[in-house]
Formats: C-alpha cells, structure tokens, sequence
C-alpha cells in the first residue's frame, strides 16, 4: 500500500532518529573507551541491524573499513547466534578476522534490543584496541595464529552477567589487559545505549516492529543509488596502482564495468598472497572499494544495505585481497585502504570531474613498544605498548586543494602528541606540515607531515613498521605532480625498513616524512595569488614555486 505525504514525512524523521541514535551510540564509546585509538582517533563503528542482519543505519563518526565489513558480519553472529535465542543482557564478541572486520585488532560485538519482552534489533560496534598479544600490530607474522589472541563468536556477557571464563583469558592475552578489558564493557554498554534509545523511539511512535522503517530505508537508498548509476556512462574501465608491499611490490588491478543496475568491479591481475601480514580478508576489500566507488557515484545517499547493494565484487582466490584463513592479516589497512584510490582510477575515466587525484591514503600509525620486552633486564623504561594515529596529505580535489595530514580514505583524526605522551613514556620532538610535500597542480596535493620520536631519556624503544607510499608515491591527475614519497629512518639520516619490527638504538629517535598528496590539472593554471600565499606560509619553497608553477 503506498503512503501518503505524511506517512513519508513521519518515515524520513524516524530514518534521521536512528541516525541519530547510532551517532549516541558512538559518542558514548568514544567517552567510556581506554584505549586512545578509540578515544582520540575515533578508529570504530556502530550502526543498527533488522533481525536479518541488514544495517539500517551507521554512525556519522567511524571508518568505512569498520562499518561496511561489520555490515557483512552481524550475519555471521546470526548463523551462529539465531535472534530467537537471544536473550536482554546477552552481547556477543569476536575479532575473528573472517567474521569480523579484517584483523584481530578490532573487537565487534553484537547486542540484541528488546522491547515488552520481544527482540526488535540488533546493534553492533567494532573497535580498534591497543594490544591483543601476539607479535602485536605489525607485518611480521606468518599465520593469523602469531598475530595475537583469537577469538571466536562467543556471548562475553549472559543476560547481563559477565562470562568471567573469557575476560580471564582477555586479560591473560594482552600487554594491555586493563584497557582490553574496560574497551569490552565500553563496548557493551554503547550497545545497551543504542537499544535504550531505540525503544525509546519506538514508545513515541507506537512502532510495535522497525521492519516497515527497514523496507522504507532500502527501498529508497536502493533507488536513489541506483539513480546516480543510471547516470554515469556505461563500460569497462581499468586500473591499477602499486603497494610497496613486503617481500616486493603488490600490483592492484581492477576492472569496473558499469551497468545501468550495478557495478561490478573484478580484480584479476592483482597479486598473489603475501607470506607476511599485509594480506587482506575479501571483506576488509569490499568494504573499501564500496566506499571508493560510493565517494564518487552517490556520496550523499546515506549508508546502509540497499545503498550498498548495486556495488558487485569479484575478488579471484589467491590474490592478495582475497585472503583465506589462516594467513596473516594484521595490517591489512596498508594495502585495503588504497582500493578508494583504485576505484577512482576506474572511475576518473568515466566521470573526470569528480574524482580526486591519489592520496597518501595508507595511515601511518606506527606501533611503538618499550621496557623489558625490548631491552631485557637493561631496560631502562616500564614496558609500554602504544599506537599513535597519523596521515599524509590527501589528493587534490577537481576544485578544491587536498587536506594537509589528513586520513582519507580512513577518516580517523589524528591522535593528539600530548594524548599520547600521556599514557606512553615518549616524546614528539617534531610534529610539523613537510614542505615541498604536496603534488603540484591546478589544485594541489595535501601536505605531508614530519615526525620526530623518541623514547624518554634516548632510551631504547621498538618500532614495528607499517608504512607504505614510498616507494611509490601517490599519483597526479590530469597533468598534476606526483606527491613527495615518504620517508622512514632515525634523526641522523639513516633510513630503516617500512615494515616490519626494529628497535630504535638508544640516544636515536624515529623521523617519519608522510608522503603529500597529488596534483590536478596544469600547475602553471594555478592561481598565482594560492601559490604566493603557500610560499609566504612556508609550505611551497621559492625553487618550487618557480620551477614547478613558473611563479
């Protein structure tokens, strides 16, 4: 039966209340978490599910590598955990990276919400944790089995009532066990949130199910994408871009057809299998190259499951986005996160004026890690673990210049020094815009950044290495220059390995140059007023400024 204006109205103010109530939902992760990747970065997801595991609603603040594969997971909890089992207080966990969101970093948990007795929805979350034991965060392992604690699809909490059998084994598995475990109960608790508004919402509009608000959400985002499909120009486009990998370079390669009802997009020709840790779960995959394509095609069509259904994949087996358990994954970002820059490769080639040119796209967060599991009985720190959180420029935009130290396509803020100093016994020595960074033209680049750290009182620290971007610099378009490429040594010169664990000798410190964005367009189109003030900044040098956009 078709509804009226009204009815429609009434439907579109529910649709922004859950909006709503999966942004409280967020928050409230954001200010009970303990670890900083989740406090400060923002490095999570949460959204609302209907009782077959089709996302509704996402929370504005999150990464779409969290959110578009946690869509895919609530269905593996399902399998394992029908609706009808559930119970109120019931909320389940795992970090499979399989069923979950790429790797055993990020903890999903899952949690039924009741009203007058009867489960009415889902709500799930996914947060990135400092440490769950292992090798920890880093490229280094050679199975999933080395790279830290695994966990199963499991109830962490039985009607309300902690199963102390898990958080006992939580806690044993980690360096960090007390921000482990209070990252669990932060968890749940936005979880409970989210349901408690929910039912809340439902009270005020006499809503006995969310399925009619469901069907209304998918059928709209479904024909409001398939809209903007409809309006791009049918065909195969192909590209391809180049990882720094680890043992050697990693070749992505895509071929995007676009129909007038989808887009598929296959990867055959990218590379095999890695033995080491920057291999990548296909649904890690499909969640980036969604949001690539999304970015592009229907960037204002919310996110949920009818908006992301025309986007097809083929991802062949064995290659290295495809892959199956148990190799290591643990930083399946450094290569995941350049399929938006892939997928805008592709896209460039049928709708020029709406992409941006490539990015530095990987994040840099290196792991840093101190005491006596690195030094022995020398040491002179406590042991720590710490993550901090950072990025490189972003791509010019088609009218608008890239962002300087910017996460795109991860959206996660930059961790503040000072949060990080705070809970860790190091020091930034140099957190600073890298001049000369960003790809000249029409529009340029974002710029990269520099950084300077070192341990407390030079002492001896370990890095585990997760860089990418330079050896292969982030690309210009339409004639716009190539980003500066990263860097990564200490602060005497020397240059060390972008991926992998080193120790930083004492009285040295890690010196990090992020790569800048590229270029669009002629840089001798520039307006030379932009390029005056960039050199009156100190961003763009004088030598460049001539040479570069002949100013």
């Amino acid at each position: 039966m078709a509804m009226n204006a009204l009815e429609k109205i009434q439907r579109q103010i529910q649709w922004n209340r859950l909006v709503a109530v999966v942004e409280e939902q967020a928050q409230i992760m954001i200010r009970t978490a303990f670890s900083t990747t989740v406090r400060e970065a923002g490095d999570l997801s949460a959204g609302i599910f209907d009782l077959q595991g089709r996302m509704l609603a996402q929370a504005v603040t999150g990464t779409p590598g969290h959110v578009n594969s946690m869509m895919e997971s609530v269905g593996h909890f399902l399998a394992k955990f029908p609706a009808a089992s559930m119970k109120p207080g019931d909320h389940y966990i795992t970090n499979d990276p399989w069923l979950g969101t790429g790797h055993l970093h990020d903890l999903t948990v899952v949690t039924p919400a009741f009203r007058n007795g009867r489960i009415v929805g889902l709500f799930a979350n996914t947060a990135h944790v400092i440490d769950v034991g292992g090798l920890g965060m880093g490229p280094e392992g050679r199975s999933v089995f080395e790279e830290g604690l695994y966990i199963p699809i499991v109830k962490c909490f039985d009607q309300g009532k902690p199963n102390e059998t898990f958080f006992d084994f939580l806690r044993m598995g980690s360096r960090t066990p007390v921000e482990l475990e209070g990252d669990v109960y932060s968890l749940c608790a936005c979880n409970d949130a989210g349901a408690k508004r929910l039912v809340e919402m439902m009270d005020e509009y006499g809503m006995e199910s969310i399925d009619p608000l469901a069907d209304y959400i998918f059928v709209a985002s479904l024909t409001a994408t398939l809209e903007e499909i409809a309006k791009l120009p049918p065909g195969d486009y192909v590209a391809q871009i180049t990882s720094d990998g680890y043992e050697a370079p990693v070749t992505l390669k895509a071929t995007m057809t676009i129909e007038d009802h989808c887009i598929e997009v296959d990867f055959a020709g990218t590379s095999g299998l890695s033995g080491r840790g920057i291999n990548v779960p296909a649904a890690y995959c499909r969640a980036y190259a969604c949001f690539g394509i999304k970015c592009v095609v229907a960037p204002d069509v919310p996110n949920n499951w009818g908006s992301l259904a025309p986007f097809r994949m083929i991802i062949p087996k064995g290659c290295i986005l495809n892959a199956p358990r148990p190799y290591p994954v643990s930083v399946r970002h450094v290569v995941g996160q350049l399929l938006p820059d892939l997928m805008m490769g592709c896209l460039h080639q049928a709708v020029p004026d709406r992409v941006n040119a490539e990015g530095s796209s990987a994040l840099w967060n290196p792991p840093l890690r101190g005491g006596s599991q690195v030094s022995g009985a020398v040491a002179e720190l406590p042991d720590f673990e710490i993550i901090t959180f950072n990025s490189g420029g972003t791509g010019a935009r088609p009218t608008k210049d890239g962002l300087d130290g910017t996460a795109f396509p991860s959206g996660v803020r930059t961790m503040p020094v000072e949060a990080t100093e705070n809970v860790a016994p190091v020091i930034f020595w140099q957190n600073q815009i890298r001049p000369d960074s960003a790809g000249a033209g029409r529009t340029r680049g974002g710029f990269g950044k520099v950084m300077e750290i070192g341990a407390k009182g030079e002492a001896e620290f370990a890095v585990n290495a997760i860089f990418d971007r330079v050896a292969n610099a982030p690309k210009g378009r339409d004639g716009g220059g190539d980003g500066a490429a990263g860097w990564v040594g200490l602060n005497d010169g020397s240059t060390i390995r972008t991926k992998g664990y080193q120790v930083i000798p004492k009285g040295k410190r890690l010196l990090l140059k992020l790569p800048g964005g590229g270029g669009m367009g002629d840089a001798k189109l520039r307006d030379r007023a932009l390029v005056a003030r960039d050199v009156a900044d100190g961003l763009v040098s004088p030598e460049q400024a001539k040479s570069l956009y002949g100013a």
